[in-house]
């Protein structure tokens, strides 16, 4: 491994202004391709189809607003500023996000949850209303309420873009084991932004994970020879880094969740060494932000040790994190796929 000289992921040290986290807000590239004609509604789960049809209906809603609307005057049946899209994880909910991104007219911004907190935290909240106001809409994927502060601080902020005229799109993503079966509470969600809560048409979206469609079993775990092998192969085609497993999340502690988009910028594969089960929560939700972000840029991963799916213990499986952990499994099974 030595002689193949490749870099180390602990050793990059992302830093981030606001300006750049704010010109960072589009869709993963993974999604640079997403339109509502090639989201594949599962015809076993109507309620795919019918989401599709609403997030046509709330784009068409913006060419026909009663007077004074962005493209003219002609009346239509009211519709609410903000739409969310509910359900469980693998459903397409971020394809139909930046598909309504896409559509939507004039400036715009499409970031998760954590990096639109990480724009407040780096700019302060008064400029980043400032920056916001005016934006045509604001897309947030992931949709967490983890923090109540920053719930509420997000809540403050959507209140104040949506009677600005910004329209509001988002998907969920929540914590509490007792909202059970990947479904999100409605309730939960509008108490917690109580002060926009009216403004929200909630989506139920149904289904099964897609990127489970054709992957079975676990994620592959390597020797150490094919290891070696994958890694030569990755590293003579693009971007790639090594790092033992437990480094990498001794490192993830030291950079904010918001910084690993930049963590992760230009790989195409990362290698981790001793794959093991997480013993510690807080390593193990920053693994998932990890995952997600590498989810984002379809940056393969490579491993040793145990099944890389296989690295949330059952007790955090049963426990308030679990849809995160799952989504994380998903992915990661995505990701490691041949």
């Amino acid at each position: 491994m030595q002689q193949l000289s490749i870099p180390s992921l602990v050793a990059r040290a992302p830093q981030m202004s606001g300006t750049e986290i704010a010109a960072s807000l589009v869709p993963p590239r993974q999604f640079e391709s997403a339109t509502l004609d090639n989201y594949r509604p599962d015809p076993d789960y109507p309620s795919q189809a019918h989401a599709v049809a609403r997030v046509r209906a709330f784009v068409a809603s913006w060419g026909a607003g009663s007077g004074g609307g962005l493209f003219g005057r002609r009346k239509a049946p009211a519709t609410k500023p903000g739409l969310y899209l509910d359900g469980g994880f693998g459903v397409g909910k971020t394809h139909l996000l930046a598909a309504l991104w896409k559509l939507a007219p004039g400036r715009k911004y499409f970031g998760t949850f954590i990096e639109y907190t990480a724009l407040v935290g780096a700019l302060g909240y008064e400029p980043t209303l400032k920056l916001l106001t005016g934006a045509s809409l604001l897309a947030i994927d992931e949709f967490e309420l983890d923090d109540p502060g920053d719930t509420m601080m997000m809540s403050r902020l959507l209140k104040q873009l949506t009677e600005s005229g910004t329209r509001i799109a988002a998907t969920s993503n929540t914590p509490p084991n007792a909202l059970g079966e990947g479904r999100f509470a409605a309730s939960d969600f509008l108490r917690e932004i109580q002060a926009i809560a009216d403004r929200f048409e909630i989506i139920r979206i149904d289904g099964l994970d897609y990127r489970h469609r054709e992957l079975e079993g676990h994620a592959v775990a390597l020797d150490e020879a094919q290891f070696a092998s994958e890694l030569a192969a990755a590293s003579s085609l693009g971007g790639v880094t090594v790092d033992d497993f437990a480094a990498v999340l001794k490192h993830l502690a030291t950079v904010h969740p918001s910084r690993y988009v930049k963590l992760v910028e230009g790989l195409d594969a990362i290698g981790l060494r001793d794959v093991r089960v997480f013993t510690d929560q807080s390593d193990a939700l920053r693994f998932v932000a990890l995952v997600d972000r590498l989810y984002d840029a379809q940056v393969r991963v490579l491993a040793t040790g145990i099944p890389i799916d296989t690295v949330f213990p059952e007790d955090m499986l049963a426990g308030g994190y679990r849809k995160k952990y799952l989504r994380a499994v998903s992915r990661l099974m995505a990701l490691t796929g041949a």
